[in-house]
């Protein structure tokens, strides 16, 4: 045993060196073969080495501490000068590291550090770029979408509409994203579930990899609709109306019905609109309230309803910095006598013909109570007109282009009310290849009876056509009702008188050679048309009827009465979304004259830009023997166009028809045909157009491709 410790610290001591202050014992007499005597630590006595003269007794380090309180609830002594070294000398950089023994001197402060940041909107952020990344390679994950359980209630055709995942489509940065959309979606499709009445209806999506391990994720949301809420008790909380029942006939709401939200906000809309229509137009809707019952699946909805008076039309007044009319012309303007039920479909008709005079900046028109007794227990109610006027003046141009008439520039100026009420002075221009002229026109619009204008005007002009060149001036009055881009009406008409002279060139047969007259011609043109059309300058369905008719007598040598006489209708079918159909027919006829003693200006002709496309501007018809059109005393021209639009653009493929005779009748024989494409633009004013055509078999002498630029459609 002793052997095998003493061999134990032999192999711990090898090699290690004596202690200083340690004594050591030495293992005498060895066995044979176990080597050299070994020096072992004497433990006794044990040695203790010197003191640290260093070291601070315990009685001054007690003394050293500083004095604590017996309050334990006593606040801490400040700590800003905790661990600062006692610094017998001003505290200075090179004092502090004299006193302090291994501390460096701190450095001096970086002026840098001192100046302002720099503002956050000029801070230039750009992308890390990575040598050999492409952006458009960023790792990202591609899933697919399917919807399950909507179909059953007709809503997963809206659920695609709305989805986020549909709206990524179809690509994510990494699953979380995709799983973020997916909940997103849960809430959406149970949000669509209970617009139509399904209130416990269900959404779960799941995401899983399809096909496995290829990286691409199916997102699956599954809605489970449940059944479906019907309405229980309907009730409106309100006063009773005259007629009664007015308020559940126009809500129309019953037990059983479905509560669609659709249908409910449909109804509520009904009654705001429907009720200021039959004499309340102060009525209120409170907040509706529906209580459901999970086990009926029935909902108790209840609606509050402030009706305010019933009421009767009083008198108008008006107030503004800038008034336009007074009492009187607003008077003019309105539609219903006063004493009359108050219908707000009255009111906003007289909102629409303040707007549609174009000499506000800013019109309104509103009920206001008064407190005194109308007929029929009702109160009678004021309408007040806030009017400020705006701009009265106006410039204008148009510019057009076509194969055969050149170029043609119209522009014009406009004071509206230059004559109080809306009395307009209008100065127009017209410079072209072939026509120039000046002309001033007075209008008085509303002209003593809501819209009728009246408009007198005086005008020169001179034309240079193929078929004729004259100078002409004209006086003339006119009545009339129109349709304007505000105020479009079904019905219109003008009626009136012309003074004409005019002098012009034309092919005198009986000469064999040309020659100029002068013509004094009175009419009294009239008009009537019927529009059911949407738009008035781009109509896409509906139809317009139109016809003329003019008295005439011209007199050269002596008067030849006559009549000139047109019928024109237009067609609009919207064949889809994109696509409209329009089509065109037009016929006239001139009895009571022949045709060499018509004035040429008053003759018919046809081809150009709103006739028969691909033929120039009157070349058409009949020729003389200078192979210059002489026109006619009949016409008929048919049109044909598909035009489909796609954003602000349109293409609008067509194909025109037409002829001139110069019977009295037309025959419809030799008819001519033109053929081509256009473009459009479409604007807030009205569409650009831009018409490229060719004539169908074309004859020696016509153009071979014909342009025209206008704006508005070809009809």
């Amino acid at each position: 045993m002793r052997i095998g410790v003493e061999a134990v610290w032999l192999a711990a001591l090898a090699g290690t060196a004596f202690l200083p202050g340690v004594a050591y014992a030495q293992v005498s007499d060895p066995k044979p073969g176990q080597g050299a005597p070994v020096a072992l630590p004497n433990p006794d006595p044990v040695q203790i080495a010197p003191q640290d003269e260093t070291i601070v007794p315990d009685a001054e380090f007690e003394a050293a501490l500083p004095k604590l309180s017996d309050d334990i609830n006593a606040p801490l002594e400040p700590i800003k000068d905790f661990g600062k070294p006692a610094v017998t000398q001003p505290a200075t950089p090179a004092t502090v590291a004299d006193q302090i023994e291994g501390f460096p001197p701190p450095a001096a402060e970086d002026p840098a550090l001192a100046e302002p940041l720099t503002p956050l909107a000029q801070f230039k952020v750009e992308p890390v770029k990575i040598e050999g990344l492409d952006d458009e390679k960023v790792a990202s994950i591609r899933y697919t979408t399917a919807v399950e359980g909507l179909d059953k209630v007709g809503l997963e055709s809206r659920f695609r509409e709305l989805s986020a995942l549909e709206d990524g489509d179809g690509k994510a940065a990494n699953a979380t994203m995709v799983a973020a959309r997916a909940r997103e979606d849960e809430r959406l499709a149970i949000r669509l579930m209970q617009s139509l009445g399904y209130y416990d209806g269900t959404a779960i999506s799941t995401l899983e990899q399809s096909p496995k391990n290829s990286g691409n994720v199916r997102a699956t949301i599954t809605a489970t609709p449940g059944n479906l809420y019907r309405l229980g008790q309907v009730r409106i909380v309100g006063d009773p109306t005259v007629p009664v029942g007015l308020l559940d006939r126009e809500l129309n709401l019953n037990p059983g019905d479905p509560i669609q939200a659709e249908r409910v906000q449909g109804a509520e809309a009904n009654v705001s609109l429907r009720l200021p229509q039959q004499g309340y137009p102060f009525i209120k809707l409170g907040e509706r309230d529906i209580l459901l019952d999970e086990e009926t699946q029935l909902g108790d909805y209840t609606l509050p309803v402030d009706l305010g008076p019933r009421a009767s039309f009083g008198a108008i007044v008006t107030e503004g910095r800038r008034p336009v009319f007074d009492v009187d012309h607003l008077e003019l303007l309105r539609r219903y006598k006063p004493g009359q039920i108050y219908d707000t479909r009255a009111v906003d008709d007289l909102r629409e013909a303040l707007i549609a005079t174009s000499l506000f900046s800013t019109v309104a028109v509103e009920p206001v109570r008064t407190g005194q007794p109308g007929p029929e227990g009702t109160e009678v109610v004021n309408l007040l007109v806030r009017q400020n006027a705006g701009r009265p003046r106006t410039l204008a141009g148009e510019v057009g282009y076509s194969t055969g008439q050149g170029f043609r520039a119209e522009g014009s100026w406009t004071h509206r009310n230059f004559f109080p009420p809306e009395g307009a002075l209008i100065g127009s221009a017209v410079l072209g290849t072939q026509e120039q002229g000046v002309s001033a026109t007075f209008r008085r619009s509303n002209a003593g009876q809501r819209d009728r204008t009246f408009q007198a005007q005086a005008a020169v002009n001179h034309s240079d056509y193929a078929a004729f060149e004259s100078y002409t001036g004209t006086l003339a009055v006119r009545w009339s009702r129109d349709s304007t881009p505000i105020w479009q009406k079904r019905w219109t008409y003008f009626y009136g008188a012309e003074l004409v002279g005019s002098n012009e060139d034309q092919f005198n047969f009986n000469k064999g050679a040309r020659d100029r007259g002068t013509w004094l011609i009175a009419a009294l043109p009239g008009f009537v048309g019927y529009d059911v059309s949407d738009n008035l300058l781009n109509p896409t369905r509906g139809f317009r009827i139109k016809a003329n008719a003019s008295p005439e007598t011209s007199v050269r040598g002596r008067a030849r009465p006559y009549a000139r006489l047109m019928l024109e209708g237009t067609v609009y079918y919207p064949a889809s979304s994109s696509i409209v159909v329009a089509g065109r027919a037009r016929i006239g006829s001139i009895p009571g004259i022949a045709r060499n003693d018509l004035p040429p200006s008053r003759r018919y002709y046809a081809g150009g830009g709103g006739s028969v496309r691909g033929f120039g501007y009157q070349e058409l018809g009949p020729r003389s023997p200078d192979g210059r059109p002489v026109g006619g005393r009949s016409l008929n021209e048919f049109a044909i166009e598909a035009r489909y639009r796609f954003g602000n653009y349109g293409i609008v493929p067509f194909i025109d028809a037409g002829q001139v005779y110069e019977g009295l009748y037309p025959t419809g024989k030799n008819m001519r045909f033109g053929a081509g494409i256009g473009g459009r633009l479409y604007t807030n004013f009205g569409p650009l157009r831009v018409d490229v055509a060719t004539p169908i078999a074309r004859k020696p002498g016509e153009s071979k491709v014909a342009l025209y630029i206008s704006i508005g459609q070809a009809f």
